[in-house]
């Protein structure tokens, strides 16, 4: 039986990135783009490469320039084949029995590399949900285990990012995060929590053709973290506690103290990381919807920006427009489906 998993990019909305600093995050899956995963049953264990993603054969020397320079040099191959290392580990570690049925794994993505969408990430949560279906032993691990696992997988890679990408993944919908250092100390996990998604007003994502390297981003900022900096330090605690803001606000539907802490968010990012590490097309594509009084920050760590206008469809407009002239892409967020039910009470 052919089995396929469907896993949707994530947007970081409030609180990135202290995800990585034992912070809090809002975040939700965003089913504009996608990555989805086959498994076939087969004689041999096979992981077939993307004829797109994962190309050997190029027209010139020049072609495989232009496709590194533009794509890097790895594909999902590698991201499939860290899935199944992974998930063996875990099941040998809970004594979880598996059979011997060989199967073959393919994949297909169209999120945007290097856009801070979690393309990655995506990849594996699909890889992995296949994995769990084809072997019947998705009972034996548990749904807050999975990132964890998802995470394992990327760091087998040398993959940098921050924690709740394969949560919102997971979870699917839109989930607040509080990633407490003594439940990841005991447990392993953040404490997470899923709310309801029709709480969120319409929000858009804009993002360039050409994007930077997400992955570069956190360097700097860690080791200052680690070393006591007192600007990290202080600006990670307050970027945690505006998710917590967020999440009132949201409750509230207030929108106008939404809109402050999405600008907030990224104004403290900027102090922190400075200029030169986000990158002038990053800082341009929020100056851009800032100029039509959008609130705006980063999905992630850069490539792309989600933008709030509270002003209405004369606002979405404007910023259509400032886009245009810019060369970046607009469009609306369609937030997607959740995969564990929302705490209706939180």
């Amino acid at each position: 039986m052919t089995i396929q998993h469907t896993a949707y990019a994530r947007v970081g909305l409030l609180g990135n990135p202290s995800d990585g600093y034992f912070g809090k995050t809002l975040a939700f899956s965003a089913s504009n783009f996608a990555a989805t995963v086959t498994l076939e049953p087969s004689e041999s264990l096979v992981i077939l490469p993307h004829p797109v993603h994962d190309p050997s054969k190029f027209a010139s020397l020049q072609q495989l320039v232009e496709r590194v320079e533009c794509e890097g040099y790895y594909g999902g191959v590698r991201l499939l084949m860290a899935t199944c290392k992974v998930f063996r580990a875990y099941c040998a570690a809970h004594k979880i029995a598996l059979h011997h049925n060989n199967f073959t794994l393919s994949y297909d993505t169209n999120i945007p590399r290097q856009a801070g969408l979690s393309g990655s990430s995506a990849i594996v949560c699909a890889a992995l949900s296949c994995l769990l279906e084809h072997f019947g032993v998705g009972d034996s691990m548990k749904v807050e285990d999975r990132p964890r696992v998802i995470l394992t997988a990327e760091e087998e890679l040398g993959i940098t990012a921050g924690l709740q990408d394969r949560v919102a993944q997971v979870y699917g919908g839109l989930v607040y995060m509080d990633f407490d250092r003594d439940a990841l100390q005991s447990t392993g996990n953040g404490i997470y929590t899923p709310m309801d998604p029709g709480l969120l007003p319409t929000l858009y994502l804009i993002y360039a053709r050409n994007p930077s390297d997400s992955g570069k981003v956190h360097s700097t900022v860690r080791r200052r973290w680690l070393e006591g900096d007192e600007l990290v330090r202080s600006g990670m605690t307050e970027i945690a506690e505006l998710a917590v803001r967020g999440r009132a606000a949201l409750l509230k539907q207030d929108f106008n103290t939404f809109s402050e802490l999405m600008n907030h968010n990224f104004d403290l990012r900027r102090c922190m990381f400075g200029d030169a590490t986000l990158g002038k097309m990053n800082i341009d594509m929020v100056e851009t919807a800032r100029s039509v009084g959008a609130a705006c920050k980063f999905t992630g760590s850069g490539g792309a920006v989600v933008a709030f206008c509270p002003e209405g469809f004369q606002q979405v407009r404007h910023l259509k427009e400032a886009c245009e002239k810019k060369g970046f892409i607009l469009e609306p967020l369609i937030v997607g489906p959740s995969f564990v039910p929302p705490d209706l009470s939180c």
